[in-house]
């Protein structure tokens, strides 16, 4: 199967699937593609499917020319790596169109003529690392979160053919992808295996090197969900062609809503740039109003799409929660035991079965479940709780409430949401005593004929106008009918029997000339004498088997040592991390310049770079290391017990 890559210029929405039936919601809400886990070593270990799913999700997407991804994205030891190949094989099999890879064991071969991408745990920072992925046989790149705009343009234009992937919604990993080790450290769960224990959700106490304690429970490694909803533009202008929303461990509903928010976003600038096009067919039609708001969300950030920005607020981390705090919805007027009164704020209103959250005086983030809400009047809701007997935790009058649950939303989005059809073109043309119905989708172009006595109709006007609606009658098909070319001068009597009976033949007919016209395009062409960036490869170079060790020696690098599932190192840097714990505690020295106001409450020393130590509620203590020279400037996590003061670069 020969590789034709698709134009740079065809934008792809690509959106998460837990299993079939989210994928299939996805398609139907605008996605152009979905990727899913597999049976196995998919990188998240519990959102696994059948093979018989995967098949039945391909064939609905198929249909509007929409693709199907399939996560192979972990790390494979020796004995692993032949049920990898299988799966690859079995994939290709089930109408897969594209794997997504780490480990490069899997890139020997045999492989099936199935399109590879470069899964984010590959950790792409690199323009050299992007060209010689394309080399080795990837026709898409999915860049580290933490890139900027500059950083993406650079990778695109190391590029001949490959796609930039890009996350553009959902939760960020603190560490680069592929490049944390904590859960395995600590649990002995491997993030690059897919069953990361999410340490970087818990809450730490933060000290200085002396013992000074500068922070309480505070989630300092949890950051804010990423959304780059006011950034697509710019980011199409670097050179992303694919746009991703993190998420195969979501609901059904988060589905639905977030792709729905970023087709209209991506189809108003197709709208606007003609150059311009999606990769799929078909145009969705939505019965709810999208917003990303009403969705689960630890608040949200654009992460490091503009760099790292020193003269604005740091607001990466959510030091408070790591939990779905939701948006604002109103303000508490009186508290008592399982009531409430709220002044909801404009346009918002409450219902029975809502969600809230609030910040009380203890810094900790409290929920609340309503059971009824009842207007109380002059513009007051009275709340009723489903505790009814306790007052609420550190509630009190004047407090900002927040939904994480709107109830009224989660039932519109339960039931039938959108509808997905594609355009198409109807010509009726009358000949020498025959019909025919012409019908395109702007590619394929089918036909039906009838060859038949025909009459002259009593009433020409509403001829002409019955026989335009029963055309139009497309129904449960997948097209809808954009425009229905029917003479002016019609001078025949169609019945509609024979209009139906057209109707859907030309309309079968079409429908198996896009199943006939589709192509899976194959692997990209492989470069065996492309150089690989590095020379001396470490643990960090997740080489878990046999056959990753042989490409990278066949690349020109010598591994010096197995991934770190393997064999645990001492010392190890745990995690790689753009975010920096003290910009967050508002202790970086960088800042100072834009904010001196700073120092009326820290005194200038403080803000030196000196390692700080973590500590979790277990007691395990971890320190941040903050190399402030580099640049960008970085920082890593490694066991306190094992670090030293003289590995900080500051």
């Amino acid at each position: 199967m020969s590789h034709t890559p698709l134009p740079l210029t065809a934008l792809e929405l690509l959106a998460p699937a837990r299993d079939a039936d989210t994928g299939i919601a996805a398609i139907d809400h605008g996605a152009d593609a979905v990727y899913i886990g597999g049976p196995a070593f998919g990188a998240r270990q519990s959102a696994g499917n059948t093979m018989d799913d995967i098949a039945s999700l391909a064939e609905y997407a198929h249909r509007y020319n929409a693709r199907v991804f399939m996560a192979l994205n972990t790390l494979f030891t020796n004995e692993e790596l032949p049920r990898a190949r299988s799966l690859a094989f079995d994939a290709a099999k089930a109408g897969v169109d594209v794997l997504i890879v780490q480990d490069m064991g899997l890139m020997a071969g045999p492989l099936p003529d199935i399109e590879l991408h470069a899964s984010t745990q590959c950790d792409i920072r690199t323009p050299e690392k992007a060209a010689f992925l394309e080399k080795a046989g990837f026709s898409q790149m999915v860049l580290a979160r933490e890139l900027s705009l500059a950083e993406v343009a650079a990778c695109r234009a190391a590029l001949h053919s490959a796609r930039i992937e890009y996350f553009i919604h959902g939760a960020l990993c603190v560490s680069f992808s592929g490049q944390c080790y904590i859960s395995e450290a600590i649990t002995g769960r491997s993030a690059n295996r897919g069953a990361c224990a999410q340490l970087c959700r818990l809450p730490y106490d933060v000290y200085t090197e002396s013992g000074e304690q500068i922070a309480r429970r505070s989630h300092v490694l949890s950051l804010r969900d990423n959304n780059q909803t006011d950034n697509l533009e710019a980011l199409i202008d670097a050179g992303v062609s694919s746009f991703k929303i993190e998420g195969r461990l979501k609901d059904l509903v988060y589905v639905k809503n977030i792709t729905a928010w970023y087709r209209q976003k991506l189809d108003a600038i197709i709208a606007r740039r003609p150059e311009l096009s999606r990769t799929s067919d078909g145009v969705s039609t939505f019965s709810f109003t999208p917003d990303p708001e009403k969705s689960f969300q630890r608040s949200r950030t654009d992460y490091f799409v503009h760099g790292r920005q020193f003269e604005k607020p740091y607001e990466l981390a959510q030091l408070e929660s790591p939990k779905n705090t939701g948006s604002p919805v109103g303000r508490c007027e009186r508290v008592e035991p399982g009531e409430i009164l709220v002044r909801p704020a404009a346009g918002v209103s409450l219902a029975n079965g809502d969600g809230l959250t609030y910040l009380g005086d203890d810094e900790e983030v409290h929920g609340l479940a309503v059971n009824r809400a009842d207007p109380a009047g002059r513009g007051l809701v009275r709340l009723t709780l489903r505790n009814r007997r306790e007052l609420p935790e550190g509630l009190r009058r004047g407090m900002t409430l927040m939904r994480n649950l709107d109830r009224s939303f989660v039932r519109e989005l339960s039931g039938e949401s959108a509808v997905r059809r594609i355009p198409i073109v109807m010509t009726f043309l009358v000949e020498d005593d025959a019909l025919t119905l012409i019908v395109t989708d702007g590619r394929e172009c089918a036909e039906a004929h009838v060859a038949m006595d025909l009459d002259a109709p009593s009433n020409p006007e509403r001829n002409r106008e019955t026989l335009i609606r029963n055309l139009g009658r497309l129904g449960d098909t997948l097209y809808t009918a954009s425009d229905i070319f029917v003479p002016e001068d019609l001078d025949v009597f169609v019945p509609a029997s024979v209009v139906n009976m057209m109707r859907r033949e030309a309309v079968d007919a079409l429908t198996k000339m896009r199943e006939e016209a589709r192509v899976r395009p194959g692997r990209a062409p492989v470069d065996d004498e492309a150089p690989y960036p590095d020379r001396i490869l470490g643990f960090a170079a997740n080489v878990a088997n046999d056959a990753a060790r042989e490409f990278y020696e066949r690349h020109g690098a010598r591994v010096t040592a197995p991934a770190f599932e393997i064999k645990p190192v001492e010392k190890a840097d745990l995690m790689t991390c753009r975010h920096c714990i003290r910009a967050a505690l508002k202790r970086c020295p960088k800042m100072l310049k834009a904010f001196p106001e700073l120092l009326e409450k820290t005194p200038r020393e403080a803000f030196r770079p000196e390692p700080l130590v973590l500590v979790n509620s277990s007691g395990e203590r971890f320190e941040a290391i903050f190399h402030c020279k580099a640049d960008p400037c970085f920082m890593t996590i490694t066991h306190a017990d094992d670090a030293s003061g003289s590995r900080s670069a500051g």
